[in-house]
């Protein structure tokens, strides 16, 4: 019986050893390989050259879709349609007066910026000076709107309604965009008022493109836009386009250039240059040059061997003074020729980040301004009555 007993208790001492044997080679001795203290010693390292260590990782999958939808939500509110209608007496339906009458109606979409009622949308979306407006929410509420003033510079034009405590959407600074971040654009040209939206890519920054209809560059056009890879973009004019963290970085707007609709988008930080400017009642001070030009990059400098990398060529393709700088403008005035190169405004050089026409629109009518000109390869002072 005693034999007996030794012998259970000397099995029982064998299993435990051999089980915490197990537990130590498997679990307890690759954790301590792990660290610095216990790695020098051998028969530490030589316990775990046959164990292998796997971490869990969980893989968490996100519905894009609906982080869309609940991006476009922060902005939604402030989207509006914008419905310009004129009425005629001519063909159209008779009314109990027996009148006749045909209401012409375009629809656009435009973006609320105040909370008092201001709303900006993009030119195209008028039709004519005597016309009458409607701003539609998505909600349903209807307003009248009266058209305030359309910016020369932009073609963003401001209308405002009577309401109080509307949602804005806030602006991001459009100069830390980068080509290749995703993008949402936002549209409401449909009478229903229901906005819609589609998602792309911020193409790129175009520092060159002016929003002149000519193919060379106006002094009063804004110039230095975004492009993106959306389709059907008529729809979306007048309307913002928004990052992924629900902020608008541009706004969609359009031109017709050689009998061709181009599309573009103003970049959030001209569009809040413009909006101080209607909100201080400044739109009317826009001054003028009154010049035509070639920005200058590095490259087209190179090619026609000019003195200089950057500026503003005065420029006509058919090489006539008088299709170069308009007659009795401010530049004109002046003395500014054709083939002046303006290489700065005041103290501000002109570059691919601050083209002429963002220089000048710092500027009021009536403001004298130094210009910085090249002429024939002799830099001149030109003092310039805007």
């Amino acid at each position: 019986m005693q034999t007996t007993k030794k012998a259970l208790f000397l099995i029982a001492i064998i299993l435990i050893s051999g089980f915490s044997g197990v537990i130590a080679n498997r679990y307890i001795f690759p954790r301590l390989a792990m660290m610095k203290f216990f790695a020098k010693y051998d028969f530490i390292k030589k316990s775990t050259e046959a164990v292998t260590i796997i971490n869990k990782t969980e893989q968490v999958y996100i519905k894009e879709d609906a982080s869309v939808n609940k991006i476009v939500s922060q902005v939604i509110a402030s989207v509006v349609n914008v419905t310009s209608y004129a009425v005629s007496e001519k063909i159209g339906t008779k009314t109990l007066s027996g009148v006749t009458i045909q209401p012409t109606t375009k629809n656009g979409t435009g973006l609320v910026v105040t909370s008092d009622g201001l709303v900006v949308t993009y030119a195209s979306v008028l039709i004519a000076d005597n016309a009458k407006y409607k701003v539609t929410f998505d909600n349903g509420n209807v307003y009248d709107a009266t058209l305030l003033e359309v910016d020369s510079y932009s073609n963003l034009a401001f209308l405002k309604i009577e309401a109080s405590n509307l949602s804005v959407a806030s602006f991001a600074n459009s100069d830390e965009a980068k080509p290749g971040e995703k993008i949402i654009a936002v549209g409401n040209d449909s009478l229903t008022g229901v906005p819609f939206f589609s998602a792309g890519v911020l193409s790129s920054f175009n520092p060159y493109y002016n929003l002149s209809e000519k193919i060379i560059a106006s002094s009063e056009k804004l110039e230095g836009i975004f492009e993106v890879d959306l389709e059907a973009q008529t729809h979306y004019i007048g309307g913002p386009i928004v990052d992924y963290a629900g902020q608008i970085i541009g706004i969609t707007g359009m031109v017709n250039r050689d009998s061709k609709e181009n599309f573009f988008q103003i970049p959030s930080n001209k569009v809040k240059l413009v909006i101080d400017k209607e909100i201080k009642k400044e739109l009317e001070t826009n001054c003028a040059l009154g010049i035509y030009y070639v920005p200058i990059a590095k490259t087209y400098a190179s090619i026609n061997n000019l003195p200089s990398e950057f500026g503003a060529l005065i420029y006509s393709p058919s090489g006539q003074q008088g299709l170069a700088v308009i007659a009795n403008s401010p530049a004109a005035n002046a003395g500014l020729r054709i083939n002046d190169i303006i290489s700065a405004v005041a103290e501000d050089k002109i570059d691919a980040g601050k083209s002429l026409p963002d220089l000048l629109y710092k500027h009021k009518k009536g403001e004298e301004v130094e210009l910085t000109v090249l002429r024939n390869s002799e830099e001149l002072k030109i003092k310039v009555q805007l």
